[in-house]
């Protein structure tokens, strides 16, 4: 019988960082999407045009999904705001136009999507669950990053939460 020898000890596997996609759905969606060490993010506005018909603002927003996965790659994890309560219908109908969207989008690549709700972001970023938009904007911004605007800034936060916690789907 011979006796088992031991495999050479691997070389320490450097972490990778995952690929994640953070939104702020809405006509005027922020995104922020992290690949490797580089963040990326800004806003993309989805508004029909008077010609438009009522599903254009969903199919732009799935082709605005495609291309970006096929510029970088697909994210390994969607997060996205979770928005519990409108205050007007339109938004609301909006919202729900733009998540179904997304998680057909997600489940159809087998891409993980979670929904963050406003108060664990907000706390997250700002210590506050309330905090109004100028105090997500000044807490991102002290955190090295210049959102463009209060959706940018929100997409950011969301991308901050997913990174800096264990309550994600990675």
């Amino acid at each position: 019988m011979v006796p088992a020898t031991l495999p050479a000890p691997a070389a320490k596997a450097t972490p990778t960082i995952p690929s994640i996609l953070a939104l702020d759905l809405g006509t005027s969606m922020g995104w922020a999407l992290r690949l490797g060490t580089e963040t990326h993010s800004g806003t993309v506005s989805f508004r029909p045009s008077r010609y438009d018909g009522g599903g254009m603002r969903y199919l732009r927003f799935r082709s605005w999904l495609d291309q970006l996965a096929s510029e970088h790659m697909l994210p390994e994890a969607v997060y996205f705001e979770e928005v519990r309560r409108h205050a007007a219908t339109d938004a609301a109908h909006i919202f729900g136009g733009l998540l179904a969207t997304l998680t057909l989008w997600c489940e159809q690549r087998r891409i993980p999507y979670q929904g963050v709700p406003v108060g664990t972001i907000k706390r997250h970023v700002t210590g506050k669950g309330n905090a109004d938009k100028q105090a997500v904007i000044a807490a991102v911004r002290d955190r090295g990053f210049m959102p463009a605007d209060d959706n940018e800034a929100d997409a950011i936060a969301i991308l901050l939460w997913a990174l800096e916690t264990k309550g994600g789907v990675l």
